[in-house]
């Protein structure tokens, strides 16, 4: 059986733009324009609302020009007013060749903003459609507020309906433009509608303010809807419109005998392009573009993972051109720690592995960061500390940079059972530090390592909270050898590698 196809009108650069502070230049909006229609094959694009500044004109202009010359002119909207064919005026410079013409959808919009008889606007409108027409441009209407008449004042919805249905109108937009409809007014609504008019084309427009935004969409699906609007992200006005990335995954889901023709691997790309642009950060636990909605952190749902996927649903991350990954931190199990380490093609014996995870589960306690890229680090760290007995502590350590003065270090240090407390002065901290760890030393009648070598870095992709691995050279008169130290602050990383050549010494 054929199924039925459901037409895909993205909004995201008309009213996804009116999501607060968001404003696309024209190069943005002729970009994610191309990405829309060439990469996500999305049917149609709402670009811009006519006349709203000459920015947008020239905006509109450079994506009719490439959109003519492409064969995409007829899938490019802008939005529309009722004003006596000023819009009508400004699409025609513009090459606009589809308006999505903004009329009242409810009796109290139509008698407290217009302050108009029904007769009054939709003689009006038969106005602006016929000049639109004579020009070549077609029309789709919205009826603005279209929630709240089929709520308060149905009957004015079905006679502005009849009208509509004399009128040369390809789409009617049905908008919750405030965002009120239940997922069960939202099937009633438009059950009824296209019950009474089965040859008309509606589309519905929904908004999330109390986020049931992708749970309307679903029932507008279901009850028959022909096309659905959307933006990238979920962006708008307000708690923004339905995203994208959500509706699709929904309808593809579960409801089978629906076609929608979005390639759902561009998704991701551009969502992340749209929250580039628009500066807007994409929530993390935002589903299927969220930073870590692909994340599973509790070690048993790696461990199940690992053992028949018992933690995978339909929302597998390759469909959306993502991967799976595996979060280190204080509730990874040494599931979580094998699978990243899968990832980075290292084995560990059981012993070493249980090390680790400890390891990581520490530095997740203290809320450090810890990537997979951290983990030959964390390795590292843990099989050297496994090398020596540790008969040397530094027990505590106070460190002090002051504008003015000299870095100074007061240190405790336990060796061998026996307390030594020092203070000392050094050009930098961890010079203090040591010149204070020489005093204790001179009282043990011992001399130090000499430092050669001294060196930081952090892993590839990390940032500022990251963890680093201090690497630090030493050299005896017998030996030159290393240790290394791993802390996300850089001078107690230093002091760790001291206390492993303290020992090893």
């Amino acid at each position: 059986m054929e199924k039925r196809k459901i037409e895909i009108m993205d909004t995201t650069l008309r009213d996804g733009e009116q999501t607060s502070g968001v404003s696309f230049s024209i190069s943005e909006k002729l970009t994610i324009t191309q990405l829309l229609l060439e990469e996500l094959l999305v049917d149609r694009v709402e670009i811009a609302s006519a006349r709203v500044s000459d920015g947008e004109f020239q905006a509109v202009k450079a994506v009719m020009n490439w959109a003519e010359a492409h064969g995409y002119a007829d899938r490019i909207e802008v939005l529309s007013f009722v004003d006596n064919g000023v819009s009508i005026d400004w699409m025609i410079n513009a090459g606009v060749k589809v308006q999505n013409l903004l009329t009242k959808g409810s009796l109290n919009h139509l008698t407290h903003q217009l302050k108009k008889t029904p007769e009054q606007h939709f003689a009006e409108i038969k106005q602006v459609i016929e000049l639109a027409g004579k020009n070549g441009i077609e029309t789709n209407v919205y009826l603005e507020d279209w929630s709240n008449g089929m709520r308060n004042s149905p009957d004015y919805v079905y006679q502005y309906l009849d009208f509509l249905t004399t009128q040369p109108v390809k789409r009617i937009l049905l908008p919750d433009t405030l965002g009120i409809l239940t997922p069960a007014e939202t099937t009633r609504f438009i059950t009824a509608l296209l019950a009474k008019y089965p040859g008309i084309h509606f589309d519905f427009h929904a908004h999330n303010d109390y986020d049931l935004g992708t749970a309307n969409v679903l029932e507008a699906v279901k009850a028959g809807i022909n096309g659905l609007h959307l933006t990238v992200n979920g962006m708008g006005e307000r708690a923004g419109n339905a995203a994208m990335a959500s509706a699709v995954a929904v309808i593809k889901d579960f409801v089978p005998e629906v076609d929608v023709q979005i390639k759902e691997s561009s998704i991701y790309k551009v969502s992340k392009l749209v929250e580039t642009f628009s500066g807007v950060r994409i929530p993390a636990n935002k589903p299927i573009v969220g930073d870590s909605v692909f994340t599973q952190t509790a070690g048993i749902h790696a461990d199940g993972d690992n053992k028949n996927n018992l933690y995978f649903n339909d929302l597998l991350p390759e469909r959306f051109g993502r991967k799976r990954k595996y979060a280190l931190g204080k509730t990874s199990g040494k599931a979580n720690i094998e699978k990243n380490l899968q990832e980075l093609g290292l084995k560990l014996n059981d012993a070493d592995l249980k090390k680790v995870t400890q390891r990581v589960i520490e530095l997740g306690d203290k809320k450090e960061t810890v990537t997979k890229e951290d983990l030959p680090y964390i390795i590292s760290d843990v099989l050297d500390s496994s090398l020596y007995e540790e008969k040397v502590t530094v027990q505590s350590y106070a460190l002090t940079n002051a504008m003015g003065l000299r870095p100074s270090a007061t240190i405790s240090v336990l060796i061998e059972g026996e307390k030594f407390e020092e203070h000392a002065q050094g050009d930098g901290q961890f010079d203090a530090f040591m010149n204070a760890l020489t005093k204790v030393y001179a009282k043990k009648r011992r001399d130090l390592p000499k430092l050669i070598d001294y060196t930081v870095r952090i892993a590839p992709g990390s940032n500022s909270d990251a963890l680093c691995e201090t690497v630090i050279t030493w050299e005896t008169e017998q030996k030159i050898f290393i240790t290394r130290g791993l802390d996300s602050d850089q001078t107690v990383c230093a002091i760790k590698a001291t206390q492993k050549m303290l020992n090893i010494i």
